[in-house]
């Protein structure tokens, strides 16, 4: 596990939540909250204030909203990892926060080992997705794929074996060991395959590919 300490930026309306999210960062040294806004409109501020690592955002904020708030602060602080808050599991609410380069969405109702698991492998930028939301993203889509041509894809063989475990929910480390290669090769063909693709994590890359028809039933 990472020695690395990473601030954190709490934004969310209520006081009850971000009391809760104080108390679960709080068992894990890994993080220090060094701030918390209560809307939108504050966080440029907070964020230029305290240059934080991470910022926990509530979705659904008074003012601007919580999305808006995350592309502001990603065309301003593109080095920031924003990570969603919600209580919603509305897919739509999460590839709407990723388009405004949100790196994740947290659920509340969540255990605080699940949250330290997943922020940690956010900060790391190593965070996989859940097997359920691999299977929501395909699901999402199948219908979509089915209209949609498929476009040729700029990757290599081997970039499209480590896709498609990548959309299945796999780590790096399970990864590795079902190619028999390095944990340190995989990450740098996950490097790559997201520089080709302009994109920014695994999440973006799954709900791309099945886009494009590479995999969920249309080849890869």
């Amino acid at each position: 596990m990472s020695k690395q300490h990473y601030r954190v930026l709490v934004i969310d309306d209520s006081e009850q939540a971000r009391e809760a999210i104080r108390m679960i960062l709080g068992s894990n040294p890994a993080f220090e909250v060094v701030a918390e806004g209560a809307s939108g409109e504050e966080v440029l501020a907070l964020t230029e204030q305290w240059m934080p690592d991470l910022i926990l955002m509530d979705i659904r904020l008074p003012g601007i909203g919580g999305l808006e708030a995350t592309k502001l602060v990603k065309e301003n602080y593109p080095y920031v990892k924003v990570v969603m808050v919600t209580a919603s599991d509305d897919i739509t609410h999460l590839f709407d926060a990723l388009k405004k380069g949100a790196q994740g969405y947290l659920l509340k109702n969540l255990q605080p080992e699940s949250w330290h698991e997943y922020l940690q492998a956010i900060c790391d930028d190593e965070a996989p997705m859940t097997r359920e939301l691999a299977f929501r993203i395909l699901k999402e889509f199948s219908s979509v794929d089915k209209n949609s041509a498929s476009i040729s894809s700029p990757l290599t063989a081997r970039e499209h074996d480590i896709l498609n475990f990548v959309a299945k929910g796999l780590s790096n480390r399970d990864i590795s060991t079902e190619l028999q290669i390095s944990e340190h090769t995989v990450k740098n063909h996950l490097k790559n395959i997201l520089h080709k693709l302009h994109l920014e994590n695994r999440v973006q890359l799954a709900r791309y590919a099945y886009e494009h028809g590479w995999i969920g039933g249309k080849g890869g």
